[in-house]
């Protein structure tokens, strides 16, 4: 029988008290294995960090691919990681850059917790085991590849969108893996090296208002201070910012900072399009212009390239 590793990196499906508060999980674990399917062989794992996923940042998420690559040394080849979900669409996106089709892996979690308020018996009303079951139940059907459970549904990794902060149907996406994402033919080994470096990752996204040219130009003064390595701006629509020659120039004044500048659109789903005349900006600016499945695709591809190349023109040689 093929086995699974089950991954447990906290979040609300851990969870026990009033209010809520994370179970140790050396505590939660043995609570888990009691109610776990009988025909399916799970071994069960503690991730590297355990945290509120909110608080998740790209070297947890490394580190618990580290893990999942070195099981897979150990002859496991599918995997259910359980995740908080307020991060879970990263942490997604994330795993699916770094391992591509080199393993089964099906990430879940839960809007309540397994367990009761004392946490000595599972809860009356939870989403947690049955988005648990799914997992398990479809880890060993899918293709390669990575993917997010939840609710009765199966969304690929890069795709996945929390579109709801409290329906049990929290999650939006498509089961068909984005066009770039089947570029990655094989997996990023993690090194210690790429996880120091990634405590370092600095990604600010600018979600535009409607405010004046001057009020933006002030604003990216502002960040030009102490310039980030990636500067998203999500445009309206497929892509559109007004902008004039002050706030192009100061676009340049970040990238000779280092600082990468990325166009994507705060729309939720869609592709960026660039045929309005407004968009004639982007050509002079000489930015980066999205090609992923959404920001949290698109957070994990910037990862990638920060973690891969130290210069911005070797972002745009690979991009």
């Amino acid at each position: 029988m093929k086995k699974i590793a089950l991954i447990y990196m906290g979040g609300t499906f851990g969870c026990v008290g009033e209010p809520l508060s994370p179970m140790p999980a050396t505590e939660f674990l043995p609570q888990l294995q009691h109610v776990l399917p009988l025909h399916l062989q799970v071994d069960c794992f503690v991730a590297p960090v355990i945290r509120d996923s909110s608080a998740c940042t790209a070297s947890d998420w490394l580190l618990l691919i580290q893990q999942i690559q070195n099981l897979q040394l150990q002859h496991y080849q599918h995997f259910v990681i359980i995740h908080g979900t307020d991060t879970l669409s990263y942490a997604s996106a994330v795993l699916a850059r770094f391992i591509a089709q080199s393993a089964h892996v099906i990430l879940t979690g839960s809007q309540y917790p397994l367990l009761n308020v004392h946490g000595n018996d599972t809860r009356e009303f939870s989403d947690a085991m049955s988005n648990l079951n799914f997992a398990l139940e479809h880890v060993m059907q899918v293709e390669t590849g990575v993917y997010l459970a939840f609710h009765h549904k199966l969304i690929h990794a890069s795709s996945a969108l929390k579109t709801h902060t409290t329906e049990l149907d929290a999650f939006s996406g498509s089961l068909v893996p984005h066009a770039s994402q089947s570029m990655l033919s094989s997996a990023t080994i993690v090194q210690t090296e790429h996880i120091e470096k990634a405590r370092a990752f600095n990604c600010i996204s600018l979600m535009l208002q409607p405010i004046g040219i001057a009020q933006l130009e002030d604003n990216l003064k502002a960040l030009s201070a102490q310039a980030p390595q990636v500067l998203i701006l999500q445009g309206f629509g497929t892509g559109n910012i007004a902008v004039n020659e002050q706030v192009v120039a100061q676009i340049q004044y970040l990238q000779q900072q280092g600082c990468a500048v990325i166009l994507t659109t705060q729309v939720p789903f869609g592709e960026i399009d660039q045929r309005y005349a407004v968009s004639q900006w982007v050509q002079d600016a000489h930015i980066l212009v999205s090609n992923c499945a959404g920001h949290a695709d698109l957070y994990a591809k910037v990862l990638q390239m920060y973690l891969q190349y130290d210069a911005i023109e070797q972002w745009h040689a690979h991009w």
